[in-house]
């Protein structure tokens, strides 16, 4: 089910429990001919980082389940965007650290 601001859903977690996620981003894989969500349920891990977790989904919306990713190539495709795209975020940040100084 998702919400008004369509970067929010809910969906159960492995205890069965409703629980608010946010969309990330979302990456469109031409190489493995899927596209996948990376979400947040915003819960801190042992680490001090938040959770983040990816899975399959359909972009047309007739399917509104969440497959898990199964390849260890495909991990490693989502892991690569994902620190690209933090690098781009950090970046941006000293940019305007720098033109705020």
């Amino acid at each position: 089910m998702q919400s008004e601001n369509k970067n929010i859903f809910t969906m159960k977690n492995d205890k069965g429990e409703t629980v608010e996620c946010e969309v990330l981003m979302t990456i469109d894989s031409e190489e493995f001919g899927k596209h996948y969500l990376v979400y947040t349920d915003h819960q801190i891990d042992e680490n001090g980082s938040i959770q983040t977790y990816a899975g399959i989904y359909d972009p047309t919306g007739k399917s509104l389940n969440i497959d898990p990713v199964t390849t260890e190539e495909e991990w490693d495709m989502i892991e690569s965007v994902l620190a690209s795209a933090q690098k781009q975020v950090l970046k941006e940040q000293m940019e305007e650290n720098q033109e705020a100084a």
